[in-house]
């Protein structure tokens, strides 16, 4: 495989440096969590080789989240650890992908890494990053294998409605492909969660991960949930393949997080709404950018006005060197540099109204 760094990790914050941002934007994440938030012990923790599958008592808890059999589910190292599984057990050089785009970046590379071709559904600002089901569609070949979708999407938190969810399905198994729905911000919603869409169909594959809703990305902790018993027996293949289990440490953690779930997500709803007013409230002010409102997650993806007269090169270089700021700049996602990925999740208050600022003072200083 032709692998390929992607600029969302090379200028990552972790790659950059902490200690250079003050109002640290670019993150996809709630707030990270100390172990400490837990309350659990460690001492008598036996550090054996895990089940394969992952523990039975962190399976058994994802499963009742997502109304499937415990059989049904797969830890894997992290969302991204699942993308990769579910895209090198499923892809070949020369097979075809139908890709929703702008996307978190590994749901596009590995495929591109793999050698396929790819047909990309592009998300349009002004169609307000509606999902075009008959586009899509219209793209299947025979040699397609799999479609990827996001719900809530990252960049833009929007969300899919039951309805079209339910329709992608039906073209799923109309045509014979797998629907991959990247659901990593399902927890994270402002409009009426959508049920799991692996539980819907055995064509249908679920990835999910404790990494955003949970802010916990550290222990590296995902899932993949599908129904179809031999395609799963495929993807523990390539499991024990590349790391054989998942880490005893990092699965009893999540499992201990996971039976806290209602009150971390209750937490989590509460700080998400008060941060989005506040974005929102940022932007009814600011005449030089314009957004599409999030339904989901904890980002979104609003844009430079064309005629605002900003030079964007300018404007990165201001709100990194003279503020110190960190945003997810729009090539990271395929796009121009006009959108600009925001994360409002992560900072704390404070810091996300100083990281607002910042990006206004940026465009102050960018004027052509």
């Amino acid at each position: 495989m032709k692998y390929v760094r992607m600029p969302i990790e090379i200028e990552s914050p972790e790659e950059q440096g902490y200690d250079t941002i003050r109002f640290n934007l670019s993150e996809s994440s709630m707030r990270d969590r100390k172990l400490s938030d837990l309350g659990l012990g460690f001492d008598d923790l036996l550090l054996m080789y895990g089940v394969h599958r992952g523990a039975p008592g962190l399976r058994a808890l994802i499963a009742k989240q997502a109304n499937v059999a415990e059989a049904d589910v797969l830890t894997t190292a992290g969302a991204a650890g699942a993308l990769f599984i579910i895209a090198t057990t499923l892809l070949d050089k020369g097979d075809h992908l139908v890709v929703v785009r702008p996307n978190y970046a590994t749901n596009i590379e590995t495929p591109r890494a793999i050698g396929c071709d790819i047909a990309y559904v592009d998300l349009k600002f002004e169609e307000g990053f509606r999902l075009d089901i008959d586009r899509l569609e219209a793209l299947i070949r025979t040699n397609t294998k799999l479609i990827s979708v996001t719900t809530p999407h990252n960049p833009t938190g929007v969300a899919l409605k039951e309805a079209h969810l339910k329709r992608l399905i039906a073209v799923a198994e109309k045509r014979g492909v797998h629907l991959l729905v990247d659901e990593t911000y399902r927890e994270m919603s402002f409009v009426p969660k959508l049920p799991v869409a692996a539980s819907l169909s055995p064509h249908a594959i679920s990835v999910a991960s404790m990494s955003k809703s949970y802010g916990i990305p550290g222990i590296r902790v995902g899932w993949i949930v599908n129904r179809d018993p031999k395609l799963m027996e495929r993807f523990l293949a390539a499991k024990e393949q590349i790391g054989i289990c998942g880490s005893i440490v990092d699965e009893h953690i999540a499992e201990a997080a996971l039976k806290q779930s209602a009150g971390w997500l209750g937490s989590v709803e509460r700080t998400n709404r008060e941060a989005l007013a506040t974005v929102e409230a940022w932007l009814g002010k600011e005449p030089r950018l314009e957004w599409v409102r999030p339904e989901g997650g904890c980002v979104c993806f609003p844009r430079i006005k064309a005629g605002a007269g900003i030079d964007t090169d300018r404007f990165y270089r201001a709100l990194q060197t003279d503020h110190a700021t960190a945003v997810g700049p729009g090539h990271w996602f395929e796009q121009d540099r006009r959108f600009m990925r925001i994360g409002f999740g992560w900072p704390l208050p404070a810091e996300l109204s100083g990281g607002l600022a910042a990006i206004s003072a940026s465009l102050d200083g960018a004027r052509r």
